[in-house]
């Protein structure tokens, strides 16, 4: 089967506006997460729904063996979770001796999966439907398949090369021998099962029964050394999230182990250097962005570990006191393009749910790179992650491979608040892009007043981690040129996966909610 699934023609998205909302990158997820809203169900429920769902039709990003985080405006107050996985016990730096970096697959690439468990906590805590009736979008499309979108078709093409050593892995993803063409309709043998499970049980079995025992065979059997303790022993963590002012509003952040604080680091400095003086796209707007955004990645690389192994309070690091010395060594004239030497990936999914009542939920998970490790637990449909490539190999380093500890995780769900109440949940989704790409939204809506859609569809800047720039497609050469003259190595970039792929829903002055889909991805925002 095969059809032109390009776009030859510009055209703009309109921003939706309604009493609740849903915004993702996968169509069939927005889809289960309005069903349940109409079903009743809150925000939480909804993007749990599509999550839940997001698992199965986008599984190049994301499934049931990752990792999830997420913010949580209950309508008054903002929680936090960290749903990431530790490292089994067994990973000693001694293990990885040798290896100039951590494997991205394989067994050895395999930390605890924890996206699971923090469906489960989020529906105990907050949600109002039963837990199973989240499940059924998703387990619809286990059983009976789903059509392949064109973008995720893209990438699942990528999928025989990178795992060629991996034979199971490619007869669950290519059962026909080849990757399926977008408009194929794909059937992940043994999923539907394990969802039911996990439905029927909060994921008990998961954690410490046959599937973690399943989960924990596959590993061994590709080398790797995650055990059943290792997965029993598993927790999500309810965290307080870090924040710091952004000219009237406050950016929210997950604590470390997440990259969140260099987004929180990068506003802070952001914010003291004006940049809304000079004209939006401007090469003078730009430039202090992308100064602004090298500061907080380089402390983000410096301190982002585990929780229990942080060198200090990230707190520390944005006092108004520390904010104002890193701005001060912003200059206007002149460029740092240092390298940034920080792990990324651009597989992720983010979501953001909204509701009547006035509950928003900012939401991300993912497999880390590219489906994942390779490992396969046979019968299941579950591609367990490589979050393991997220560690260090630096002695002494915060982040440094050990027992049970979380890595380096690049995803990140966004939340700003306005006067004490919710303004914006959004994330941009893609790895390294996604502290850059927080700082850009910031920009477009909180100080240019843009609506989600226009933020989104705007051209944007990413630093790559050589310390190029690469501007997409839209800037002003003009700007190109001036940004060269101050020392930024700049490339102009048509690729668009470079540039993530942006989620937003942002609480109107009368209550209603309106959302924004990146027309980088395949999925769009709907609201009622």
């Amino acid at each position: 089967m095969s059809f032109d699934t390009s776009q030859p023609y510009a055209s703009a998205r309109s921003p939706v506006i309604g009493r609740q909302a849903v915004a993702t990158s996968q169509p069939l997820a927005v889809q289960a997460g309005i069903r349940v809203l109409r079903a009743g169900g809150n925000a939480v429920d909804a993007a749990l729904a599509t999550a839940i769902t997001l698992a199965v039709v986008e599984p190049n990003n994301n499934g049931l063996g990752g990792d999830a985080f997420a913010q949580i405006w209950d309508g008054s107050n903002l929680h936090g979770i960290n749903g990431s996985g530790r490292a089994p016990a067994a990973w000693t730096p001694e293990r990885f001796a040798g290896r100039p970096t951590m494997p991205s697959t394989g067994g050895d690439a395999v930390t605890v999966p924890g996206a699971v468990s923090l469906w489960r906590a989020l529906s105990e805590r907050f949600g109002r439907l039963p837990f199973a009736h989240l499940f059924e979008d998703a387990i619809h499309y286990a059983e009976d398949g789903f059509h392949v979108g064109p973008k995720t078709a893209y990438y699942w093409q990528l999928l025989p090369r990178r795992f060629a050593d991996f034979p199971d892995f490619l007869a669950h993803f290519c059962p026909d021998g080849r990757a399926p063409a977008a408009g194929e309709r794909f059937t992940p043998a043994g999923l539907a099962a394990t969802l039911r499970s996990v439905a029927a049980d909060g994921g008990e079995s998961y954690y410490r029964g046959d599937l973690a025992e399943r989960m924990a065979a596959a590993a061994a059997a590709h080398g790797g050394a995650l055990t059943t303790a290792d997965m029993a022993a598993h927790e999500p963590l309810w965290v307080e999230p870090l924040s710091v002012a952004f000219e009237d509003t406050r950016l929210h952040e997950l604590p470390p182990n997440g990259q969140g604080l260099g987004a929180l680091i990068a506003a802070g400095v952001l914010a003291r250097l004006a940049s809304d003086r000079f004209p939006l796209d401007s090469a003078d707007a730009v430039h202090l962005q992308i100064e602004a955004s090298r500061i907080g990645i380089r402390h983000a690389f410096s301190h982002v570990a585990d929780p229990d192994h942080l060198p200090q309070d990230p707190a520390e690091l944005l006092t108004p006191e520390h904010l104002d010395t890193l701005a001060g060594r912003v200059l206007r004239e002149q460029a740092d393009p240092r390298p940034l030497q920080a792990p990324t990936s651009p597989d992720t999914v983010y979501l953001c749910c909204a509701d009547a009542e006035g509950m928003a939920v900012s939401f991300i998970q993912s497999n880390y790179r590219g489906f994942g490790s390779g490992v396969l637990v046979p019968g299941t449909g579950i591609a367990l992650q490589n979050r393991g490539e997220g560690f260090s190999l630096q002695p002494g380093h915060p982040n440094e491979v050990g027992p049970a500890k979380r890595p380096f995780h690049t995803i990140i769900p966004g939340f700003a608040t306005r006067g004490g109440d919710a303004l914006l949940a959004f994330g941009v989704m893609g790895g390294h892009m996604q502290h850059q790409g927080h700082l850009q939204m910031l920009e477009r809506i909180v100080l240019r007043g843009q609506n989600p859609q226009a933020a989104s569809d705007a051209p944007r800047w990413h630093i790559r981690e050589d310390g190029r720039v690469a501007l997409e497609t839209g800037f002003d050469p003009k700007v190109a040129a001036e940004l060269a003259r101050r020392g930024h190595m700049v490339e102009m970039e048509g690729a668009e996966h470079v540039f993530g792929g942006a989620q937003i829903i942002q609480r109107l002055d009368n209550g209603a909610w309106c959302a924004g889909s990146d027309h980088r991805k395949e999925g769009h925002a709907a609201a009622f």
